[in-house]
């Protein structure tokens, strides 16, 4: 924060402790906005994600380091990262998991889908600053209703929240993150029942599909993917060893 507050990197600040401070009463609003529970990525109005920087927006759901493992999976699966593969994001946010992939995939291009034009103008302009934009395309629709043709890869990490449990998150969580981007409906799994079968539909003949999961949602989301049509080939485990992410194809 007080990097933010002087207008210094956090190396330059902690390369130089000796230096005078600058615009403390701005530092100390900051200290103030944190004690009150106001995330720290929504006071400077960015995250760290994959390595890459992702600015926030009151419409962005915050990226966590949990959703890096979509990332990670989708990209142990690709055997040929230099193919010129066709990417989709389902509830793309400020575009973190389709901009990442296509940092690693240099042929890649993709599309991100959101329901709200004020999430999707927030991920086109992350996606200009990372120098992506000639590879990827946001629209604002309702899942796959807004896109056509077939993917070789679709990621998706969707509202899996239950509404009666939203009142209690963490206020970090529950005050400031976009309602939409948390309500699953009455038992968190209404977009993974929309979604199941607009994903096979759309998914490529060899292609891949990486959800990520809530916990304990892994068995009953399974069952939903089969239901489409699709196999879960692996469940992936975060570091606390709970399964937080499936890696799906055709069966």
């Amino acid at each position: 924060m007080l990097a933010h507050a002087m207008g210094v990197t956090s190396d330059k600040l902690i390369a130089n402790v000796e230096q005078a401070v600058r615009n403390a009463s701005g530092y100390f609003e900051l200290v103030e906005q944190r004690a009150s529970r106001v995330p720290l990525s929504r006071i400077i109005g960015r995250r760290e994600f994959w390595s890459l920087e992702f600015y926030l927006t009151d419409h962005t759901f915050d990226p966590r380091p949990d959703s890096e493992l979509v990332v990670e999976a989708a990209l142990d699966f690709i055997t040929d990262r230099d193919a010129a593969l066709r990417v989709a994001d389902f509830g793309t946010g400020t575009g973190c998991l389709l901009l990442s992939l296509l940092s690693e995939l240099r042929n890649a291009s993709g599309v991100g889908i959101d329901r709200k034009p004020a999430t999707v103008k927030a991920a086109a302009h992350n996606a200009a600053n990372l120098g992506l934009t000639s590879r990827a395309t946001f629209f604002a629709g309702d899942w796959g209703a807004a896109i056509s043709g077939k993917f070789d890869l679709i990621v998706t990490n969707p509202p899996y929240i239950a509404t009666e449990e939203i009142c209690k998150l963490d206020p970090d969580v529950r005050l400031y993150e976009p309602r939409l981007a948390l309500d699953g409906g009455g038992d968190g799994l209404a977009a993974y029942r929309a979604l199941a079968p607009e994903l096979a539909s759309l998914l490529a003949p060899k292609g891949l599909v990486v959800v990520e999961v809530g916990i304990e949602q892994a068995a009953i989301v399974t069952r939903l993917i089969h239901a489409a049509g699709l196999e879960v080939r692996a469940t992936k485990l975060d570091l606390t060893g709970v399964a937080r992410c499936l890696v799906c194809c055709h069966a």
